[in-house]
């Protein structure tokens, strides 16, 4: 049984959101990141970077930066940039993004729930980030970017948040990347506990995107239970900021990948080898996409194959064995080109799935990379057998959207 809570966040006036809320800072390029800072004194961007136009700056990471941070949210919420709601709320958010259309709440779900497998996840977690993002977190005492979880479709939910978004949205504004946001409070008592109900039936979450996030909320709850043993369960370190929609609406795309080299071997012995895995095709058009499981579309010296996985070269019961990602691993990047930690090894670069073919064969082409693998999505089934059989994926096996916009919500932790 989910269970969830309701917030007061701390939030961007009507007329300042689509100044104040940015998308994830890791997403901006060097110059992008220098342009929105010197042309946007309202974005949130400011208190991620908070020591911006000062030469002496401190080590990232470190308390001092994240103190700054803390001072920079305080700056902001004075100069009248954020505002707090006074009633307990529920975020009721829709983003609309090429031809899809994302809707659910920002609330609060349960450390609890992480602990006890309600809330499923089905990647790695490393220590040390989860140890650092903790840290920020107990420091600034905020948490900016909500998790994206998902759970089953629900007539009930629908019906409560379509007649919600009947009335006029809080936010309604056009981001640069073409996404249409659009943000409703829910603060009627009555429809707070009907979704808190029907959250209660699910008998599971799973997280989609935000796997550290979720573990250092927990870390910090813990934390926070250990010095505070007369703690009730309401207080908000026991909860993490989430938003939460239906499991038909996650839009989930492939993570490609790209090898500097071929470990010191010619074309020739590199495809000798993939012989032995992989039946093994040339493909005469542009650009080639795999047509469904067990296939994967490799780029090499201007000419594109087809790589069919050969039966016996990988477990079909297993539920992260049998994923195209794994495959490729285990039968290629790995034996083949020495690749066997994709999170530390250099020479392999990802591509989102959202990013054009032509990208890829630019920097193959272009001599930078040497060859590219193009991957089927996995899908939200295989995604829920990983997690339901408490197994993870390879790093970086999808790419989720909804991306949600940091700074449109923020969550007190201390209270």
């Amino acid at each position: 049984m989910a269970k969830i809570t309701p917030f007061k966040a701390f939030r961007p006036p009507r007329n300042m959101v689509h100044l104040v809320a940015s998308r994830s800072y890791v997403s901006y390029s060097r110059s992008g990141l220098a342009h929105k800072l010197n042309t946007n004194p309202y974005s949130f961007i400011h208190i991620i970077n908070p020591e911006f136009g000062i030469k002496r700056k401190t080590k990232p990471n470190s308390n001092q930066r994240f103190e700054n941070v803390a001072k920079k949210v305080q700056e902001f919420i004075d100069k009248g940039f954020f505002i707090r709601d006074n009633k307990d709320t529920f975020y009721l958010y829709r983003q609309s993004f090429h031809e899809h259309q994302f809707c659910g709440i920002i609330a609060g779900t349960s450390i609890d729930d992480y602990q006890n497998g309600v809330i499923k996840k089905h990647e790695h977690t490393l220590l040390k980030r989860e140890t650092v993002f903790k840290t920020y977190l107990e420091t600034t005492d905020i948490n900016a970017e909500p998790v994206l979880m998902t759970h089953p479709d629900s007539a009930n939910l629908e019906a409560i948040f379509e007649r919600c978004m009947k009335e006029r949205p809080e936010y309604e504004f056009l981001s640069s990347n073409g996404a249409n946001h659009e943000l409703w409070l829910i603060q009627n008592p009555e429809d707070i506990q009907t979704i808190q109900a029907e959250y209660n039936s699910f008998d599971s979450l799973y997280i989609a995107d935000g796997h550290h996030r979720c573990a250092s909320s927990n870390l910090l709850g813990q934390q926070k239970r250990q010095e505070n043993p007369d703690y009730t369960g309401q207080e908000k370190y026991n909860y993490l900021m989430s938003y939460i929609i239906p499991e038909s609406q996650l839009w989930i795309m492939e993570f490609n990948r790209m090898v500097e080299d071929l470990n010191g071997l010619s074309r020739d012995e590199f495809l000798d080898q993939v012989r032995d895995y992989f039946e093994v095709s040339e493909y005469k058009g542009k650009k080639f996409k795999p047509k469904g499981y067990n296939q994967i579309g490799m780029y090499l010296e201007g000419q594109w194959y087809a790589l069919d996985a050969k039966i016996g070269t990988f477990d079909v019961n297993h539920p992260v064995e049998k994923l195209d990602v794994s495959i490729l691993s285990n039968n290629l990047l790995d034996p083949i080109l020495g690749i066997s930690d994709l999170r530390t090894d250099k020479r392999v670069h990802f591509v989102a799935g959202d990013e054009p073919l032509v990208n890829m064969t630019r920097q193959v082409d272009s001599g930078k990379m040497k060859v590219a693998f193009c991957l089927h999505p996995i899908t939200l089934k295989q995604l829920k057998e990983v997690a339901d059989n408490h197994q993870y994926m390879p790093p970086k096996s999808t790419y989720i959207e909804p991306k949600i916009r940091s700074g449109l919500t923020l969550y007190r932790i201390s209270e």
